[in-house]
C-alpha cells in the first residue's frame, strides 16, 4: 500500500482509459448478430437502411425527450462516455483521507481539521466536515446529510431511466418502422418479385429497435447504475466517517465500518496514516 498524501484529492472522472469489457461486449454482440446474417447467406448490406435507422433513432429520441426534460437527456447523453471508460477505485482515495482526518482528529482534536477543508473538492464531504468542526451535533448533522444523501440519489437515478425508457421504446418504433413498410409494399403487390425483398427490408426496423435496446441502452442503463451506486457509497462512507470523528469513535472501529460499506474486505491501514 503507498502512503497516503496529504494534499491528494480525488476526483470522480478521474479516467484510466477504456473499458475493454464494455467496448468487447458490445463488439461479440455485433458481431454474432452479423456473423448469423452472413451464415444464413445474407449479405450485410441488407440490413443498412437508413430509413429504418431513422424512424427507430428519431421516434425514440423523440418519446424520451416527451417524458424526461431535456437537461436531464442531455445529462445522460454525458454519461454515456462514463459506459466507455474505465476509472481509478473512487473508494481508495477517498478511504484514505477518511481514515487520516480520523487520526488526526484523534490527536489534535475536530478543529484542527479545519485546515483541511481547502483541499477538499468533493462538495458532500467539505459542507459534512464543516458543519461538524462548526458544533452541529451529530444527530442534527446525519439528518441533514441523510436528506442530502436521499436527494443525490435520486437525481443520479434519472440518468439510467432516460436509457431504460428508450430501450422500452425503440422495439415499439421498429415494429412502426416494420408496419410502415408493409404499408408501402402492400402498395406492390402486382409486382410479385419485389413483394419478398420489400418485407425483408420492412422487418430491419424491428432488427434495428429490439438490437438497440438490448445491445446498447440497457447494458448503457445498467452499467451507469452500478457507477452510481459506487459513488453513493463513497458518500456514504464520508458521511459514516464525519458522524464517527464528530462522536469520537475509535479510528479502527471507524475502519471496521468504513470496510463494511465499501466492500466487506479486511483492509490494512498504512502504518503513515495511523502515525499522524
Amino acid at each position: 500500500m503507498q502512503p497516503v498524501n496529504e494534499h491528494r484529492t480525488w476526483d470522480w472522472t478521474e479516467e484510466i482509459g477504456v473499458d475493454k469489457s464494455t467496448f468487447a461486449g458490445v463488439a461479440i454482440a455485433l458481431g454474432g448478430v452479423v456473423v448469423g446474417l452472413l451464415l444464413e447467406g445474407g449479405r450485410f448490406a441488407q440490413v443498412l437502411q437508413p430509413t429504418a435507422a431513422l424512424i427507430v433513432l428519431a421516434g425514440t429520441a423523440g418519446a424520451v425527450l416527451t417524458q424526461f426534460p431535456l437537461e436531464v437527456v442531455l445529462q445522460a447523453l454525458k454519461q454515456v462516455r462514463d459506459t466507455l471508460l474505465k476509472r481509478k477505485a473512487e473508494a481508495e482515495p477517498v478511504f484514505d483521507n477518511l481514515m487520516r482526518y480520523a487520526y488526526k482528529a484523534r490527536r489534535d482534536g475536530i478543529l484542527s481539521l479545519d485546515v483541511e477543508l481547502a483541499k477538499i473538492e468533493d462538495p458532500f464531504l467539505k459542507d459534512s466536515l464543516m458543519l461538524a468542526i462548526d458544533g452541529v451535533g451529530a444527530n442534527e448533522l446525519r439528518k441533514m446529510m441523510e436528506l442530502q444523501l436521499e436527494y443525490r440519489a435520486e437525481k443520479d437515478e434519472q440518468i439510467p431511466r432516460v436509457f431504460e425508457a428508450a430501450a422500452g421504446f425503440a422495439p415499439t418504433f421498429g415494429i412502426l418502422g416494420a408496419v410502415v413498410g408493409l404499408i408501402q409494399i402492400m402498395q406492390r403487390l402486382q409486382d410479385i418479385g419485389e413483394v419478398g425483398k420489400g418485407i425483408a427490408v420492412a422487418f430491419v426496423a424491428t432488427v434495428y429497435g429490439v438490437g438497440s435496446a438490448n445491445i446498447f441502452f440497457l447494458p448503457w442503463a445498467g452499467r451507469l447504475r452500478l457507477r452510481l451506486r459506487e459513488r453513493q457509497v463513497v458518500r456514504e462512507m464520508m458521511l459514516q466517517a464525519v458522524l464517527a470523528i464528530l462522536e469520537g469513535v475509535n479510528p479502527r472501529t471507524l475502519e471496521t465500518q468504513l470496510v463494511c460499506l465499501r466492500s466487506g474486505r479486511p483492509r490494512k491501514i498504512p502504518r503513515k496514516v495511523a502515525a499522524r
